[in-house]
């Protein structure tokens, strides 16, 4: 309870602050915290454990020797760490991981006009971002490579790149292309502005561009594509964040993404979320991947995770990324694959979608 009202007070007085959003000038910042959220919380697996009823006194009434319960009977002593079963289906097998790489290595988008789908990959700086493009071109590379971050909170300037994510050797690379760009920063001198994120899923922005807070992008810019075709759009946008973060996030984040959300939307893009370091919350996930969908840590946080996004969990996905392992684990493995097929059906909805408008005839 005390909880409750320390957090009630704390939420009236933050309403005289004025909450932050976008300019189109000034980078994406905040300066207060995301308040926690209170999702109701998950069907929960009760631990039992035996004891022994000791007897009553011989003046104890027949009714009360009624309601004596046998020796032996178990009581409800407290909560386990997971749940007896996955609340989403995942096989945590070798041959899983096998199928998963085959959908993504023969994935090719439905528009001939479309070689590769671009996925754009958005969050707070250190996220995650980097480091899931790495984790997943080691699935594929068959051993972990780390790549260097693209950038940092102590850059200014940052450079937009996009990855191919290559089949299994000897094979060509899938249709599948991920871009970073530097996250989005909490003070007033990092991060991008609305502007500069619009362009590049508008496809706008050229390829190694460097951005800069004062230089928004504009018609100026070096290698600007004025009349960008549909393969130099994004297709997909994946926001990113730190299941160890979530609580700790600052208010402003709340707003920015939802209007970030809503921009993007007009664009015709769909969006998902990959809910990053779900081993840092959950000790038994920490162990072994596989038990992520068992974790009541995990769920919840995920809750929080969509409350802050504002999207459902439906589109949200946890992630495990390779950091500082050397060998590849099949169950990291299945994971992370399981994220990209994830991806990839947001994907075909969107040349789903455009597909009438590209096909419509022109009229005379």
């Amino acid at each position: 309870m005390s909880r409750l009202l320390a957090e009630v007070t704390m939420e009236k007085k933050s309403e005289d602050k004025p909450s932050v959003g976008f300019s189109f000038g000034r980078p994406i910042s905040s300066s207060s915290f995301v308040p926690l959220s209170n999702p109701s919380p998950p069907a929960l697996t009760l631990t039992s454990s035996s004891f022994t009823i000791s007897s009553q006194t011989q003046n104890d009434s027949t009714k009360e020797k009624k309601r004596e319960k046998p020796v032996g009977i178990p009581v409800f002593t407290g909560f386990q760490a997971k749940l007896e079963s996955q609340w989403r289906d995942v096989q945590w097998t070798e041959e899983q991981k096998k199928s998963l790489m085959k959908a993504v290595s023969s994935y090719r988008p439905s528009c001939k006009d479309v070689p590769q789908a671009r996925v754009l990959l958005l969050g707070p700086v250190r996220s995650g971002k980097s480091s899931f493009i790495s984790s997943v071109q080691s699935v594929f590379n068959g051993r972990v490579t780390n790549r260097a971050m693209v950038g940092s909170s102590f850059n200014t300037s940052f450079t937009k790149k996009s990855f191919n994510i290559r089949g299994q050797k000897g094979e060509d690379n899938t249709g599948l292309v991920l871009c970073d760009i530097m996250g989005l920063g909490d003070g007033e001198t990092t991060g991008l502005t609305l502007h500069d994120i619009l362009s590049v899923i508008k496809g706008q922005v050229p390829e190694g561009h460097k951005f800069s807070p004062d230089q928004p992008v504009g018609t100026e810019t070096a290698g600007y594509v004025k009349t960008p075709s549909l393969r130099d759009r994004i297709h997909c946008v994946a926001f990113v964040v730190d299941a160890s973060k979530i609580s700790s996030y600052h208010k402003g984040f709340s707003s920015t993404f939802k209007q970030l959300r809503e921009f993007i939307s007009e664009l015709g893009v769909h969006q998902v979320a990959l809910l990053t370091h779900v081993d840092q919350i959950c000790p038994e996930t920490a162990k072994d991947v596989s038990n992520v969908y068992k974790s009541l840590s995990v769920r919840e946080t995920m809750n929080k995770a969509g409350a802050l996004l504002g999207m459902s969990t439906s589109y949200i996905v946890p992630v495990k990324n390779y950091s500082s392992e050397l060998d590849l684990d099949v169950n990291t493995d299945v994971l992370l694959l399981s994220a990209v097929d994830h991806i990839l059906q947001y994907i075909d909805m969107f040349f789903q979608d455009y597909a009438p408008q590209h096909t419509r005839p022109k009229l005379l």
